[in-house]
Formats: C-alpha cells, structure tokens, sequence
C-alpha cells in the first residue's frame, strides 16, 4: 500500500509542476481570495463547519471569492446579489455541472437531470419530466392514488394498534411513499426486495452517501485511476444493481406493450415511445431512458432522506391520527 502512495503523491507533484509551466505567463483576472497552498489549494482552511469557514472567508475577501480545492477552480457567492448574478442574471453561463464521478455511474455519464449538461436534451428532459410528473394536472390525476395509498398505510396501522403490535412508523411511511412514487413513475409497485437484498431504502441511503462522500478523483483527476478510496468501486456495485432494476422495468413495459396488457400510458411508456420515435432531435436510447427513471425514482426517496425534520413531523402526526383513533375506541 506504501507504494501506492508514494507514487500518487509523486504523480501530483510532476503534475502539479507541469501545469505551473504551462501556465506561466498567463495570468489570468480572478476574484480576490485567500492565499493557496500548491496542489492541495485550499483545503487546508475549510473544517468540520465548512459553512462557517466559508463565511468566516467572505467577511475578510468579499462576496465574490476565488478558491482552489485541488485541481478545481472554484468561485464562492456569499450575498444575495452576487448569487442573483450568477443565478438569475447570469446563469446560462454556470448551468453547466461539473465532473463528479459519481455522476458517470449513477447518472450514466452525466445523461440524466440532476447531473447532466446544460443543453437542448437537459431542457427538454426537465420539462418532460415537469409536464408528466410535476404538472397542476398531473398532481391532480395521481391524488386518487395517493389518497388511497395512504388509506391503506392507515389502515395496516390501525389494525396494527388494535392488535398491540409493535410498528416502526418510519419504515411504513417510507414505503408508503416509495409504492406511490414506484405508482406515478413505474405504473406498478415494485417491493424494496425487487431492487436488492437490501431493500430500497438501504440502496437509496448507501447511494446518497456515496454520492456526497469526498472523493479524491473529483479534485485530483490524475489520481482518478488509482481510486485509493474505493469509490469507484462502490459506486459501480451501485450503479449495477439499479441498472438492473431499471432494465427489468423497462423490459417489463415493452413485454405489457406487445401483449396490449397496459391500458393507460405512464412516465415510462412516454419515454420509451419518445426514444422508439426518433424524433427527439437529440441522442436519446435506454441509457437516457434509465437516467431519468433512476432520477424520477430517487427524487422521492431523497426527501425523507435528506428532509429528517419533514419527515418527522409526518411521522408526529401519523401518530397524533392514531391516538385520536386508538383513544376514541377506549
């Protein structure tokens, strides 16, 4: 393992000295910001409380500030009005997302929403899945759906009270809410085995935490290849097990399409006629296809995830409608 190191730091060295050559001479005109180490940059003044660091920074160079963390020049905003430049005034010209490695797995290369590139196939994906997932109407044609899914998650706890069971509130909302989103996306539940042993949840978590971990190769893509942490190889075991998942559903909808067994069209039936069409005006395949699923299907799991405090109030008043039910029987 000694080696492995000694030659990954040897490499940033000769890298890092290389690029200095090549740069020398151009100066560019960057905001103001604190002064750098060479190749780490400027990791060495962020801490446990990145945040507060970050702000700490702003109060002494600005509200524009220019950092480096590793190989990747990066300008922080700390003001309203400078975000408004960026974002609102701007934004055409930072909509691009940059490499994360866990992008090339789980968004396959950057073909999906979250990460993907700004361009003609980003927005017409991101209105496609606004008009048939996120639209007044579409939100009005699933209530039906989400009413009754929530009538049965009530009804399992209520019957649970009355027989004295013990029940993980948390674990039934959760698939409540992973039956709905696997309704709207998918147009069928699918249960939390059919992805992995593990269930959809687990999966969801270990994806997101993967995803969010510090990963040398996004800062030092040099040392990208070595994957000293392990992550690629985490993130490509993931990346398996929902590209599985995927397949067996969209192998699911063309099967129910050829047996005429599907009466009504859901967001998958549209992205694949989309794709069989070829009329998209841009690259679209399965690839595309399972990016924006994996997408769809995530976006729900993320909020209970990322969102504990909603999350918990949900479960607060499950349990504040149970008492209600349970004291009304006494």
């Amino acid at each position: 393992m000694a080696w492995i190191w000694t030659t990954a730091v040897s490499v940033i060295v000769f890298l890092y000295l290389l690029q200095q050559f090549v740069n020398l001479g151009k100066k560019k005109k960057l905001p103001p910001g604190p002064t750098g180490l060479p190749i780490l940059g400027h990791f060495h003044l962020l801490g446990k409380n990145p945040h507060q660091d970050l702000h700490r920074l702003a109060g002494k160079h600005g509200p524009i500030m220019y950092m480096r963390f590793g190989s990747v020049p990066t300008i922080i905003v700390s003001s309203p009005a400078a975000a408004e430049l960026f974002l609102k005034k701007h934004d055409l010209v930072f909509a691009n997302k940059p490499h994360h490695e866990a992008s090339n797995y789980l968004g396959y290369e950057q073909r999906n929403i979250v990460f993907g590139r700004y361009g003609p196939y980003w927005r017409n994906m991101r209105k496609l899945a606004t008009l048939e997932l996120l639209s007044n109407l579409k939100i009005s044609q699933f209530q039906p759906m989400r009413k009754a899914e929530i009538d049965i998650l009530v009804g399992s706890l209520k019957r649970a009270a009355e027989n004295g069971e013990t029940v993980d509130i948390s674990v039934r909302i959760a698939s409540a809410s992973a039956d709905m989103t696997c309704l709207m996306v998918f147009g069928r539940k699918y249960i939390g085995k059919d992805l992995d042993e593990k269930g959809l949840k687990e999966v969801m978590k270990e994806t997101m935490e993967e995803a969010a971990a510090f990963n040398l190769g996004d800062y030092f893509p040099y040392l990208r290849g070595l994957d000293l942490q392990g992550s690629a190889r985490r993130l490509k075991k993931l990346s398996k097990i929902f590209d599985r998942f995927l397949e067996r559903i969209i192998d699911d909808h063309v099967q129910n399409k050829k047996e005429k067994k599907q009466s009504s069209q859901d967001f998958v039936d549209t992205m694949m006629a989309i794709m069989e069409s070829g009329e998209a005006g841009f690259d679209f395949d399965r690839r595309h296809v399972k990016a924006v699923l994996l997408d769809a299907v995530s976006r729900e799991n993320r909020g209970s995830l990322c969102y504990p405090r909603n999350f918990g109030r949900c479960h607060h008043d499950v349990k504040v409608v149970l008492s209600v039910v349970w004291f009304s029987k006494v």
